[in-house]
């Protein structure tokens, strides 16, 4: 995180730009990292933390940006009426979450170089069937991955299962779910994780409870 500080030309006064300045460094603080002061960097209104990521290869991108500003307050004649019933001027934040969308995009596709986690990956699961007996077995596997939150789609083609599995971990999904006659007589599961060769056995009931949980955004789990 970088912090841009005032510029030669700037509007405000130093008391204004001494307190965003220093608030700003205090979040940045806050949020557990020490800002890298960038002199002269801020907006001509503002000062501004960066959020700088580095790419697949090293290289350096400004993402997200957040502006702490007392200048357009003051100059828009903006007030609210605080509990005190008295107006007061409000401090204006300016933010991108992203900065540029399709450069965020891109270095985090770069970053996993198409294999998303699970909690990320456009499509989860495919369930794909060994054969034409399994087909509402697979279909109804589906609907209650997608009914426990999960991005499922279903392969029911007439293609040996070698080459659906080959195919969908080209396409990089995470979590492919084989399902056989014997699958949909016993209520289970083969679960194959994208990059290994090994298989594993679940109820349906298990897989959908570990699914789930690995499906979780970082900052939503326990």
């Amino acid at each position: 995180i970088s912090l841009g500080t005032r510029p030669e030309n700037r509007a405000g006064s130093d008391e204004f730009w001494d307190k965003a300045e220093a608030l700003m460094a205090e979040a940045a603080r806050a949020a557990g990292t020490e800002p890298v002061v960038t002199p002269g960097d801020g907006a001509f209104y503002a000062p501004k933390l960066d959020f700088i990521v580095k790419d697949a290869i090293g290289r350096e991108w400004t993402c997200g940006t957040i502006q702490l500003d007392y200048v357009l307050p003051e100059r828009l004649d903006a007030t609210y009426i605080a509990e005190d019933g008295q107006k007061h001027r409000p401090v204006m934040l300016h933010r991108a979450i992203l900065g540029s969308f399709e450069r965020f995009i891109g270095i985090m596709i770069e970053n996993y170089a198409g294999a998303f986690p699970l909690w990320l990956a456009p499509v989860q699961v495919v369930v794909a069937t060994i054969t034409s007996d399994a087909d509402a077995y697979a279909e109804e596997t589906a609907a209650k991955l997608r009914a426990a939150g999960l991005r499922v789609e279903v392969d029911l083609r007439n293609e040996k299962v070698g080459y659906k599995v080959r195919e969908h971990s080209v396409g990089k999904v995470p979590v492919i779910a084989v399902v056989g006659r014997n699958e949909a007589a016993e209520g289970k599961v083969a679960i194959r994780r994208l990059g290994s060769q090994a298989q594993e056995l679940l109820t349906l009931d298990e897989a959908i409870a570990a699914l789930t949980t690995e499906a979780l955004a970082p900052d939503l789990r326990g």
